[in-house]
């Protein structure tokens, strides 16, 4: 099955921010958060259970190399980011998306 991914605004905000501030700590440090992030798309989309539940259908994927994660849900043939959350901080504020 192939599978459509969507980034929810918010989470795709959450990304481009994260990639800003990873690039002003290091340069190049930003690429290679993007390339953790089509990592585990690519994961996820090859196999969507491959993460563990979070709440409900909602499921955590942990990036490889930096202290971050995706959060997303699979709904029919759609695989929805919902927050591209840091891991150390306020870790259900995504809740409230969909």
């Amino acid at each position: 099955m192939t599978y459509l991914v969507r980034f929810h605004t918010e989470a795709e905000t959450e990304m481009n921010e994260a990639v800003d501030y990873l690039n002003g700590e290091s340069s190049g440090l930003g690429d290679i958060f993007l390339d953790d992030i089509q990592h585990a798309i690519d994961l996820i989309t090859s196999h969507p259970e491959i993460a563990p539940v979070v709440k409900g259908r909602v499921r955590r994927k942990l990036l490889r190399r930096l202290p971050y994660s995706l959060i997303y849900s699979v709904v029919g043939e759609e695989i929805r980011i919902l927050a591209v959350m840091h891991q150390h901080r306020r870790p259900f504020y995504w809740r409230h998306r969909n």
